[in-house]
Parts: C-alpha cells; sequence; structure tokens
C-alpha cells in the first residue's frame, strides 16, 4: 500500500539554482496530499510523474510566499486540464483570505469548486479524517501564524492466511468478516478462531511536517513515534541566532526534536540560501540523530 513522500522542493525563501521553495506530495494508496506549494510546485510535479487530478487536498503552513506562491498557478492548471473535482485547501486564515482573493480577481469562472478550511495554529487538532488516514494540526511558532500537520495511518484489518482459506473452504463473502474478527465453523460444528485464520497486520504508518518553526522541545508529545519526521534546518548551528531571531530551527534542533520525539527517520529541509554545502547540515544533524536524511528535489521516501 502507497504511503511515500515526494519532495517538490526544499529551499526556502530566497530563490537559488538548487532548490525549489517549499512544496510536498504524500501519496496515500494513490491520494496525493499536497503539503505547502511554493513556486514550481506544478512543474516538479509534471517532471515526477504525479498526476494534478489526483490532488484533492492542500494543507499550507503558513502565509509566506515561499509556502503559497505555487497556489495561482496550480489553481489555473487544474482549471485548464477540465477538473471538476472539488479542491479542498486547509491553512492558516490568512491563507484563506488569499485564497478569497485568487478566487475573486482570476478565477471567478473556473470549473471546480475551491474550498478552503481554516485552521488554528494555536491548537492540535483533528483537521481531516478519510477512510485511510487522520491528519491533525502541530502549533509551531514563526514570525507569522504557522502550523505543521501530523499524517496517520488507519490501522488495517489482518491478513487471512490463504492455506486456511483453502483448509477450510471458506468462501470469499466471508472473508471480511473474519478480518474484523469473526470465527470460523465449520461444517461438523468446530470453531476455528480468528486469530488462527489470520496474521497481524502491518503497524500504521505515520508523517509529520514541521515548517516554519523555531525549536519547540514541547512537540516531543505530540511527535513520538512518527515513523517519519519531516523538520525545517535551515540554518548550521553556528547561526542559531539568526535562527531565533527569524523563527528558524538550525540543523541541530531539528535532530534533537527527532531523537526527543524517538521518530523512525528525520528528513531535513527549507535550506536557507546561504548555505552552500548541504552535506555540512546533514552532519550536524547526524551527530544528534543518525537517521536523517536530506531533502532534495525529485527525492522519494517510502514510508
Amino acid at each position: 500500500m502507497n504511503f511515500e513522500l515526494n519532495i517538490l522542493g526544499c529551499g526556502s525563501a530566497k530563490p537559488t539554482r538548487r532548490h525549489q521553495p517549499s512544496a510536498q506530495i504524500l501519496n496515500v494508496r494513490g491520494k496525493y496530499f499536497m503539503i505547502d506549494c511554493g513556486e514550481g510546485a506544478q512543474t516538479q510535479m509534471q517532471m515526477m510523474g504525479l498526476s494534478m487530478a489526483n490532488v484533492g487536498h492542500i494543507f499550507i503552513s503558513h502565509n509566506h510566499g515561499d509556502h503559497v506562491f505555487g497556489l495561482p498557478g496550480l489553481i489555473g492548471t487544474m482549471d485548464l486540464l477540465g477538473r471538476t473535482a472539488e479542491l479542498h485547501i486547509h491553512g492558516p486564515q490568512q491563507v484563506g483570505q488569499l485564497i478569497d482573493f485568487l478566487l475573486r480577481t482570476y478565477y471567478a469562472d473556473i470549473t471546480y469548486r475551491v474550498i478552503f478550511h481554516p485552521v488554528d495554529p494555536s491548537l492540535h487538532a483533528l483537521v481531516y479524517e478519510d477512510r485511510s488516514i487522520t491528519v491533525h494540526s502541530i502549533p509551531l511558532e514563526h514570525r507569522v501564524p504557522s502550523v505543521g500537520y501530523l499524517f496517520r495511518e488507519k490501522p488495517l484489518l489482518p491478513h487471512i492466511r490463504r492455506e486456511m482459506i483453502d483448509a477450510f473452504q471458506i468462501p470469499f463473502s466471508q472473508i471480511n468478516n473474519i478480518k474484523a474478527g469473526a470465527s470460523w465453523t465449520t461444517e461438523d460444528g468446530t470453531v476455528i478462531p480468528h486469530e488462527r485464520l489470520t496474521t497481524p497486520a502491518a503497524p500504521p504508518r505515520s508523517y509529520a511536517y514541521c515548517s516554519d518553526t523555531v525549536y519547540l522541545p514541547q512537540l516531543r508529545e505530540i511527535l513520538h513515534g512518527v515513523t517519519l519526521l519531516y523538520h525545517e534546518a535551515t540554518y548550521l548551528h553556528e547561526r542559531a541566532l539568526r535562527a531565533e531571531q527569524t523563527r528558524h530551527s538550525t540543523a541541530i534542533q531539528a535532530a534533537m526534536q527527532a531523537r526527543d520525539a524517538e521518530v523512525g527517520q528525520l528528513c531535513i529541509g527549507h535550506f536557507s540560501a546561504t548555505v552552500k554545502d548541504e552535506s555540512l547540515l546533514l552532519q550536524e544533524a547526524q551527530s544528534i540523530f543518525p537517521n536523517t536524511v536530506l531533502a532534495r528535489e525529485g527525492l522519494v521516501i517510502s514510508i
């Protein structure tokens, strides 16, 4: 079952030839959840073979240009492609004001509905749910209201053992009942317990996105045990004062967050244009949390 992160952009505000601004696609069983939408997001999607038609929800962290300036073009391109399905955009209220302006000024006659869902950046709360996942907000701290997102896969049903289907001639119509916890009774009245008929499902997977923010050690409870954490690492730790002034984090602080929350893997991104060699950021992070990888455009991480 697909549960994979696609990095479209991992730079920060100042454009560079190495990186695009922040944008990601989380692929959950063929559903695409976009997270932030910096300039160039739709071009990167085409380069990575990701269809815009599969994007139903966009989650925006905050109303800074390097996280939202891809939205006007993306909304327009979806219209040119004849989209009819609703597009849902989630984010702080300031993002809603931007969406309202775009719809009134440029897209009053598009072929589909754009629906904005305000997210309170001060709360850790459920903001979306479907049959596959839940999405909770993560309170962050930046120069403007900013929010992260925690995507959790819902527990899967156990797997029914093929040899048991054959051995007890279990009809196809009963398989879902057995997965849901039912036992099976043979023709002679023997009860075969559910536990013998099935094997446990894989543990649910999870992904947390934290950008842009200062280091917030109190988040370790919200982030505890997530499979993959993406955390901004805008600066090397020698520029910790600059990080504090701009309300960003260093690579070491991102790694401390991952270590203290006991996450499975850390991916660092949102690199400052002043950092000419991101491997130095990786070295700093890995000194605290070894299972760290660098984000890069085109990177796909299976969760």
